[in-house]
């Protein structure tokens, strides 16, 4: 297979001219700036929030091309993934005409974000061993299909796509392949962004809110080829990130030691919440898992989630997706918060017990 990126792209996409905002046609920080009609006096709130942002967040991309090992411009940041991932379907996804495929068991907002731009969907479970099954997968491609989604490590599974198996879809569909490493921070193996040299196919979306701890400011990130991070940009909102998440985000990225301490208790707790809950018999499987959540089987799953909701213990019901019957998905807390759901979770097989 061929990748042709100007084939791929809607039509008007591809001629499209681009809003140009005030920081476009200026991007220097210093000079009287009466151009944007910003407020010139400050701001409001506490702080200075009177100048837009950066709409290209250029030293966020400085530091982190250096992390990554990419170019500056193979980066786009968005407001979360899933802003990538919306963008995404808008320049290559024709309306009521094209499809993806999506991998079930798998991250919800795939879907979604199809619905929402009317862009078909078709679907190929994983195995049961919840691995992608490529043959299967190349044989529903046709010739309005545009971008396949791949999670990895998946969601709610928790375990690494074997990649010789992404390879083999990279190498023989000319769409998009997007590989959403949302949890690559916590698995044993790298990142694919080392493989963007070789796949102009390839789209590799991460984000700060898992390993990062930055939930809460919304930005996730894409990596692919400059034609591609180009065409994102294009279509995105003038100023997507805003000054005090760009802000923030700076100051996280230079104490990178933070978020390897921080993935290492992780790793720590899991290891013992994983060994706990294969030492309850009422629990018949957990999953392997490369991820900072965990799945397990059970019976009664439903009546488990709500109990632990009474109790203030918020997990995951998964038991009504795809291959996840029975199933839970616990995200790994804090060593008390972990004890507390073990404790719960104890206590609602001892009053069922008859």
């Amino acid at each position: 297979m061929s990748f042709e990126l100007q084939k791929m792209l809607r039509p008007h996409i591809a001629g499209l001219k681009p809003y140009s905002s005030a920081r476009d046609e200026y991007a220097g920080t210093e000079g009287v700036f009466l151009d944007a009609n910003e407020n010139p006096f400050g701001s409001t709130a506490p702080g200075s929030f009177n100048r837009y942002p950066d709409p290209y967040q250029n030293e966020i991309k400085e530091k982190l091309a250096e992390i990554k090992s990419v170019n500056q411009n193979q980066i786009f940041l968005g407001n979360g993934s899933d802003e990538a991932i919306d963008l995404l379907l808008r320049a290559f996804c024709n309306p009521g005409k094209d499809n993806i495929i999506i991998l079930p068991p798998t991250y919800g907002m795939y879907e979604v974000s199809a619905a929402i731009n009317d862009v078909a969907i078709k679907r190929v479970e994983l195995s049961e061993d919840f691995q992608l099954k490529p043959k299967q997968i190349l044989a529903m491609v046709d010739n309005y299909t545009k971008v396949i989604f791949i999670c990895s490590p998946n969601n709610p599974t928790g375990n690494l796509m074997d990649k010789n198996s992404i390879v083999q879809i990279l190498e023989n569909f000319d769409g998009i392949v997007v590989v959403d490493e949302a949890y690559i921070d916590f698995a044993p193996e790298v990142s694919m962004i080392s493989e963007l040299g070789k796949y102009p196919n390839l789209v590799i979306i991460q984000t700060f809110s898992k390993a990062w701890g930055l939930a809460s400011l919304r930005i996730g990130m894409a990596f692919s080829s400059a034609e591609i991070i180009a065409i994102l940009n294009l279509i995105k909102p003038p100023y997507n990130i805003s000054g005090l998440t760009q802000e923030k985000v700076l100051k996280a990225l230079s104490q990178p030691n933070a978020v390897h301490g921080m993935v290492g208790k992780i790793m720590e707790g899991k290891k013992d919440l994983v060994k706990k809950l294969e030492g309850m018999a009422e629990v018949s499987k957990v999953y392997p898992s490369d991820a900072n959540f965990v799945l397990i089987k059970v019976k009664e799953a439903r009546e488990i989630y709500h109990y632990l909701i009474e109790e203030k213990i918020i997990i995951r019901d998964r038991s009504k997706v795809a291959l996840c019957e029975d199933c839970l998905r616990i995200s790994v807390g804090t060593p008390e918060e972990n004890e507390v759901f073990l404790n719960a979770f104890g206590a609602y097989f001892k009053q069922t017990v008859k």
